[in-house]
């Protein structure tokens, strides 16, 4: 037997394996995001306030919906750790039905935005704009909810690379898709900020097409007949219900607190506004190094539990935890030691910049336990234990940081009011919370696996 030391190098090694192809595909498709943020913004302001208001309300839709998709990789997992491919095929089958049905939902939500826009009190040619850009999404977000169930298929074998490939591939095919609808060349339509969204449409069938081609004639999946007519398959389908829509939630309320923090804050002036969108610009993008990680977890974890294996899960949990920290205190380090260089990437206004890079500053210690609560969380996921985490994200954010945030911000009952620090100070307190909780919830859930016999 190979000493400890040795195995959880190896380990540290095969996660990374799976997170830096799940890291790339993550950044792949933020990328896209900032393309269609810029060619807009060439092309009009009104047109960049139309994609970035309809940003905001498809984006939340298609996360907490694919959230749904996410039960797909651990229950895989789980199965292909116990070497049962056969019955991955029936997952498979089940998660296609539910993207179908998540994706004609969202394309019903997508489609009746107008009241809401009024509620905004979003009037003229920008709720214009923005109807006719969320009505030429609502068209793809189905090919996207069917890439979410592929990718997380063959996520949960372990197949990280391919997908990160199809992420790749429709970042390339995104920037001319956009010139052409957005500016109107070649005989094209000049459609604006609504071209943008029949581009992402466009962009989004094509990756889910790719990753059907991939499942269909990869010599990894053509023996399990993938691509067929699914089923439904009611023990399947609840228990992907069953975990996943806690995820879905989960995933929800984080999206919805940070949304809420935008409009309390909108009352501060465009200064305020922009220092924290910069901020939550820049940690966001930091954020996918610990969100790969741990999905790869969920992964490592979900196969080893198949086989009956949980030394070898908590080997990987350790390593999980050791490898977000090691990059969040690098993150942590160099945030708050380019704080300002990072800010004047954004913005040239002196005064933007002084009050991003006080922001950031506060980002920084944000870092690290924002990395334990999402290692914590894949590390359930990989043990199906979704509902309770559910919870513990809702008090934290909800109960703590939201509440904690306003009081420092808004009013001056603790401290005179200090603004969008105080925001981020409540989430920093909330998330610390919400890190130590679920490190409590991983603690308690460990004794349920029984090592294997002999071991």
């Amino acid at each position: 037997m190979k000493p400890l030391a040795t195995l959880s190098l190896q380990e540290s090694r095969q996660i990374l394996a799976l997170a830096v192809p799940i890291l790339i595909a993550e950044l792949s498709q933020a990328a896209m995001g900032f393309i269609d943020t810029l060619m807009a913004a060439r092309y009009g302001a009104e047109d960049l306030a139309a994609v970035a208001l309809g940003s905001g309300i498809w984006l939340p839709v298609l996360i907490s919906l694919g959230g749904l998709l996410m039960a797909i990789t651990p229950m895989v997992a789980n199965h292909a750790g116990s070497d049962q491919l056969r019955r991955t095929r029936l997952i498979f089958h089940q998660g296609v039905l539910i993207a179908l049905f998540a994706g004609a939902f969202a394309w019903l939500i997508l489609r009746n935005m107008e009241v809401v826009l009024d509620l905004m009190q979003v009037t003229g040619s920008l709720k214009i704009k923005t109807l006719g850009y969320l009505d030429a999404l609502s068209w793809g977000i189905p090919g996207m909810m069917l890439y979410q169930g592929a990718r997380s298929y063959s996520e949960g074998l372990g197949k990280t690379q391919p997908l990160m490939k199809i992420a790749l591939f429709a970042l390339l095919c995104n920037i001319p898709l956009n010139y052409l609808l957005i500016y109107g060349k070649l005989g094209f339509p000049e459609l604006g900020g609504v071209g943008c969204g029949w581009a992402t449409t466009i962009v989004m069938w094509i990756m889910a097409l790719s990753s059907g081609c991939y499942l269909r004639y990869s010599r990894h999946f053509r023996s399990l007949y993938l691509i067929t007519l699914p089923r439904p398959r009611a023990n399947y389908l609840l228990t992907i219900l069953r975990i996943g829509i806690p995820i879905g939630f989960t995933l929800l309320i984080e999206v919805s607190m940070f949304t809420v923090i935008a409009l309390l804050i909108a009352r501060l002036g465009e200064i305020v506004i922009a220092a924290h969108q910069i901020t939550l610009s820049f940690t966001g993008m930091v954020f996918m190094i610990p969100l790969s990680i741990a999905m790869a977890l969920t992964i490592r974890i979900g196969q080893f539990n198949g086989r009956k294996d949980p030394l070898s899960a908590a080997i990987t949990a350790r390593n999980g935890y050791a490898l977000v920290c090691c990059s969040s205190v690098i993150s942590c380090t160099l945030i708050a030691l380019l704080s300002m260089q990072i800010a004047a990437m954004y913005s040239d206004n002196s005064d933007i910049i002084q009050l991003a890079s006080s922001l950031l500053l506060i980002a920084a210690i944000f870092q690290i336990p924002d990395a334990i609560q999402v290692a914590s969380a894949g590390i359930l996921r990989g043990h199906k234990d979704t509902a309770v985490p559910l919870m513990i994200v809702f008090t934290a954010y909800w109960l703590i940081g939201l509440p904690l945030g306003y009081l420092l911000g808004l009013t001056d009952l603790i401290v005179p009011a200090t603004g969008a620090r105080g925001f981020w100070l409540g989430m920093i307190a909330g998330l610390s919370v919400g890190a130590i909780l679920l490190l409590l919830r991983y603690q308690t859930i460990k004794p349920r696996c029984k090592r294997p016999t002999g071991s």
